[in-house]
């Protein structure tokens, strides 16, 4: 049951963490609630089912990158959320970037805070 609570609970930061992306960039557009939800699900799906195999596959470039490509596997996480969820889409390089940035952040600043009010 706990898991179920945390697969929860990490949807939700990334569905509020797609909600600052859309309300930040000009180029980030999410339709309604249905895109959002499915798109911040995929993501959640993304980073806990694909990141790690996509990682273990192409360690040797994370490390020969000094961790750069990592980042890059973060951004083609978002763009899997993307192409998965209808009316939702990124446009522009550097937006994919900033986006993946902003992300980060409120997946950060956000768990910072729920293990505060947990501890």
């Amino acid at each position: 049951m706990a898991w179920l609570v945390r697969l929860l609970l990490l949807w939700g930061i990334n569905v509020l963490a797609l909600i600052v992306v859309d309300w930040l960039f000009d180029g980030v557009h999410i339709g309604r609630w249905g895109s959002l939800l499915l798109g911040a699900f995929m993501l959640m799906v993304g980073n806990a089912i694909l990141k790690p195999i996509l990682t273990i596959l192409t360690l040797p470039l994370v490390i020969i990158t000094f961790g750069l490509f990592y980042f890059a596997l973060n951004v083609l996480m978002l763009a899997f959320a993307e192409w998965i969820a209808p009316r939702f889409t990124i446009d522009g390089f550097w937006t994919y970037v900033g986006a993946t940035i902003v992300v980060w952040l409120v997946n950060l600043v956000v768990g910072k805070l729920l293990d505060r009010v947990r501890g």
